[in-house]
């Protein structure tokens, strides 16, 4: 996971009262980090820049950091590495679409952080009044608790942070906080004893003096390290977000880890008691690789917050590269973020659904807009008009011949592994029919990213695949395929396909948000104006196009 091993995520409590007085260790503004170690000249002009996913002007990132909104300002912090450090990162925005930077918010300055200031969370306290807690990795090598705060309130930006002298609060790894209606603040740190990953909790009243809990909240055996815990409670009734404060009949709660062992990022769906602070799972598991993910591809530590201004639950992930270090070098920079993506428990409640925030929408140019169309079987059709290298597509399909599926093989269970054998190039019957993304002119590089529907025992089974091996013909590159099953009925719900096109990345949402896959690609022909992109369908069963619209995507501003 590349620097950091550690995050926090914050629980908000009520009524605390004013806890912190004496807030002198004041951070001196760093600007020997404005040189990077990674510095390309030419870093403008790359064919694999994103143009509206975030990313800084150069260097490596990763981990999400406390993601919050201050005085109607969005604040996204992140992992950075500058020479030999690791440091927040840190840019404000009104849209979470167009970004301003600013000087780093938080870098070593202090004995308990003096190695580098690596993953956390925000919360807000009593006052409205922001609190950072985040690991440092203190003059000993250990990994510690710490404590940051706004210099100046006032300032909606909040460009400096102070460090107060109680640092650090504690001594454990990878943490977690959310306020309670009784008062008490809990915090969980991620960790793991022997192979067994597991949830240790902590408590205090006024947030500077913890309590280590004698049980944790959870834990799985045979489950590895957990990462970058996330814990937050969702509506069984409602799509809209609520605030971490929020309890009630209707209220499941989620616990997400970044699995070390899988470098994926897993969550689970059960209830929380307040009164014994003890968590029951319903649905998903840790077990193995097979149970419930926020994306099935390149994703990873990643954090939520609770946008109060819109009422929604903001999701944020690190995605990382698929190119070598010595090609990350000659770019002069390494990592990007997801699109924040809206969450909320499908109606179902056996699983989330996903959906890239709506104001990504105003990026959209030139759109193209098809009526229904019948792909033959075999057949492959141009989506022209607009730019394929920077695009917004979505696709819908529909079939009446569920009667010629494909049998699934009861030893068919692991999603990834299917795609990987069953690629766009493998004849099915009810596909693979899909997009072919970043398509180079004669088809010597494209991402296939595209369904197949099998007969299972009682029901049919949908796979949604992402297909990277023939995405570049540098064969250096990582071309992992994955896949995912769509919790789906094919015969009476609509199959669809929405994917956000950005020069190197690709991230598709299947089912309206159902199943999420990530790809970071590095087409070398497929680049700027020649790449391409189709519909396809190499399916013996005719396929019908219900819908298609895709947009032109303009470039947003990203520091």
């Amino acid at each position: 996971m590349g620097y950091s091993s550690i995050c926090l995520f914050i629980f908000f409590a009520l009524f605390l009262g004013h806890v912190f007085v004496k807030l002198e260790a004041s951070q001196h503004v760093y600007r020997t980090l404005q040189t990077c170690q990674y510095f390309s000249s030419s870093i403008t002009s790359q064919p694999y820049r994103t143009g509206y996913h975030f990313q800084p002007p150069s260097s490596w990132m990763n981990d999400p950091n406390g993601p919050m909104i201050y005085k109607g300002i969005y604040h996204f912090f992140y992992q950075y590495k500058l020479w030999d450090t690791v440091v927040w990162g840190h840019s404000t925005s009104t849209d979470m679409v167009n970004w301003t930077p600013h000087d780093a918010a938080i870098y070593p300055s202090q004995p308990f952080d003096a190695n580098s200031c690596w993953s956390g969370s925000v919360t807000i306290l009593p006052g409205g009044n922001p609190a950072v807690l985040y690991t440092g990795i203190d003059a000993g090598n250990k990994q510690v608790q710490n404590l940051a705060v706004p210099k100046n309130l006032s300032d909606p930006y909040l460009k400096e942070w102070i460090k107060p002298p109680e640092n650090p609060l504690m001594v454990p790894a990878d943490q977690i906080i959310q306020v309670r209606p009784d008062k008490i603040w809990r915090v969980i740190i991620g960790s793991k004893i022997n192979d067994t990953g597991l949830a240790i909790l902590y408590r205090n009243k006024d947030f500077v003096n913890w309590t280590k809990a004698e049980q944790s909240l959870y834990s799985t055996n045979q489950s590895g390290m957990w990462e970058c815990p996330d814990f937050f409670p969702v509506s069984t009734k409602s799509p809209k977000g609520v605030d971490t404060s929020v309890f009630g009949p209707n209220i499941k709660h989620v616990l997400k880890v970044s699995l070390s062992n899988y470098q994926q990022d897993y969550y689970i769906i059960g209830t929380y008691n307040i009164t014994t602070d003890t968590y029951i799972a319903e649905e998903g598991s840790f077990d193995d690789n097979s149970g419930l993910r926020y994306d099935y591809g390149k994703f990873y530590g990643s954090k939520t917050f609770f946008d109060s201004a819109k009422n929604r639950r903001i999701l944020w992930g690190w995605i990382n590269e698929s190119s070598t270090r010595s090609d990350n070098l000659k770019k002069g920079w390494a990592g990007l973020q997801a699109t924040p993506r809206n969450l909320w428990l499908d109606k179902s409640g056996r699983q989330l659904m996903q959906w890239p925030i709506s104001e990504i929408e105003k990026l959209r140019g030139n759109q193209v807009k098809w009526p229904a169309k019948l792909l033959e079987r075999g057949s492959m059709v141009g989506i022209t008009g607009i730019t394929a290298a920077q695009a917004d597509v979505e696709i819908s399909f529909q079939t009446t011949a569920f009667e010629k599926a494909e049998v699934l093989d009861s030893i068919w269970t692991n999603p990834q592994f299917l795609c990987s054998q069953k690629g766009a190039s493998v004849k099915g019957a009810l596909g693979p029919f899909g997009l072919l993304v970043l398509a180079s002119n004669g088809l010597q590089e494209y991402t296939a990213v595209f369904f197949r529907i099998f007969k299972g025992q009682d029901k049919h089974i949908v796979l949604m695949c992402s297909d990277q091996s023939r995405s570049s013909i540098n064969d250096d590159n990582d071309k992992t395929s994955y896949g995912a099953f769509l919790d789906l009925d094919p015969v009476h719900e609509k199959l669809s396909i929405r994917s956000l096109i950005d020069r190197s990345i690709v991230e598709s949402f299947g089912g309206g948000g159902k199943a999420c896959i990530t790809a970071r690609i590095y087409p070398t022909l497929a680049i700027h104006d020649k790449a391409h992109l189709y519909a396809f369908n190499n399916g013996t069963e005719k396929v019908n196009i219900t819908s298609l619209r895709a947009w032109s995507m303009k470039k947003a501003q990203i520091n």
